[in-house]
């Protein structure tokens, strides 16, 4: 404790102010408690010994009266310094208000993240100078409707793919075009996704910021995609076994499972399909993309886009993106893995009006003709026939109109693994 000027001023600002502030308070109320009591005369009766026809005494005095001009004008001065005593303590309320704001938002500029500029890499494998230098030289691999993928070399033995998205293709929504406070949403997003460590996921080695695009790195998958890998199935120059499926689909899951209960914040994928699900050597299957749709927010589900084949039914509605939407995602790629096809193929579009994949298995399911739906080239014994048919019906779940009616992440890795049993 500190004494300064007869005050004791204590070791919290706070409360000593507080103190002071009740004190004045006080002080300004305290004249309009006090009233000053009328006084009353006292009468003393004469005592005497006479009989009571002695004449009455004489009346009492009259009491000085106050005038009433001067009554008025001590009130209008009381009033007058009562306003301004508690207007002086309103404007100084307000104004420490206003200090404490200014100081709360110096305080948050301060610790406000610093915006990256240039190559920010998260591993010591890839150099941010030697990135920037190789960037051009990247071959192109596939194209999407949010980016392009491509394949760099590094110091010429570390191979990446880098998904490069131009923004100046979506003015917009364009994270390099908005203010400081977007471009820091994006940084801390892109940290999340560098923090990400699963067999099932693929994270975010390092990314450049350039006026006019984003590029991020990831690691170099040699196998391709489940798109590809599929379109060499239905081509008949690849064989893919229900086992290999089965396991392709519980790594997804396991993958979404990882995103959605074991990441803190947690990840919503955003664009689960076969094109983002890359496939190492044995066909284990890594989830890419995790995210970006979100990262940068480009657009709503657009039904021309393939994507949107994709997209649950509530996304149209709602535009309201869930951990279900994900899931949703997983049923399509298992109803593929389980028939197939391809969902643009005209077999959904034809003049069967099948509509689509989802309600193609749906229909199929209910007319107890599920067996037709599978893959023929991967029927044939009995027992794989069995668990592909409950395969089914969690790829039926997973499509459902409702996303109440669709199991968890959690769930599906649980419903996946146990086909074996059934």
């Amino acid at each position: 404790m500190a004494r300064g000027g007869g005050i004791l001023v204590g070791k919290n600002p706070t409360k000593t102010l507080a103190a002071i502030l009740l004190l004045l308070l006080l002080l300004a109320v305290s004249p309009l408690c006090a009233r000053p009591a009328a006084s009353q005369p006292l009468h003393s009766e004469p005592m005497s010994s006479q009989s009571p026809a002695v004449a009455p005494p004489p009346p009492p005095s009259p009491q000085p009266k106050i005038p009433h001009a001067q009554a008025g004008g001590a009130a209008r001065l009381r009033r007058i310094a009562l306003g301004v005593l508690f207007g002086s303590l309103a404007g100084f309320l307000l104004s420490l208000a206003f200090l404490y704001a200014i100081r709360v938002a110096v305080l948050h500029a301060r610790n406000a993240p610093a915006i990256a500029r240039g190559p920010v890499s998260f591993t010591p494998q890839i150099s941010p100078k030697s990135l920037q230098l190789a960037l051009p030289s990247a071959r192109p691999l596939a194209h999407g409707p949010r980016g392009t993928y491509h394949k760099l070399v590094l110091d010429g033995d570390l191979t990446v793919a880098v998904k490069r998205l131009d923004t100046a293709s979506h003015p917009d929504s364009s994270p390099l075009a908005v203010s400081k406070s977007d471009m820091r949403r994006v940084q801390r997003q892109l940290e999340v996704l560098a923090r990400v460590r699963h067999l099932n996921v693929m994270g975010l080695k390092a990314y450049v910021r350039d006026p006019d695009r984003l590029s991020l790195v990831y690691d170099f998958v040699p196998g391709g995609s489940l798109e590809d890998v599929m379109k060499r199935v239905r081509s008949q120059q690849l064989s893919l076994d229900w086992d290999t499926r089965n396991r392709i689909a519980a790594g997804v899951a396991r993958g979404l499972r990882y995103l959605h209960f074991e990441c803190s914040p947690r990840i919503l994928h955003c664009n689960l399909k076969p094109s983002n699900v890359m496939l190492e050597e044995g066909f284990e299957p890594v989830l890419a993309d995790c995210g970006v749709a979100r990262l940068l927010d480009l657009g709503s589900a657009d039904p021309e886009s393939s994507g949107s084949l994709y997209t649950a039914p509530e996304c149209y509605q709602s535009g309201r993106y869930t951990d279900k939407c994900d899931v949703y995602g997983f049923g399509m790629i298992l109803g593929i893995l389980l028939t197939g096809r391809d969902p643009t193929d005209p077999f959904f579009s034809g003049e069967s009006g099948r509509g689509s994949l989802a309600r193609w298995l749906c229909h199929v399911q209910h007319s107890g003709e599920a067996k037709e739906a599978l893959d023929s080239s991967i029927t044939g014994e009995e027992v794989d026939e069995e668990e592909m048919l409950m395969a089914v019906r969690v790829a039926i779940l997973c499509l459902s109109d409702s996303p109440a009616d669709r199991p968890s992440s959690d769930e599906l890795v649980a419903m996946i693994t146990q086909l074996h049993s059934f």
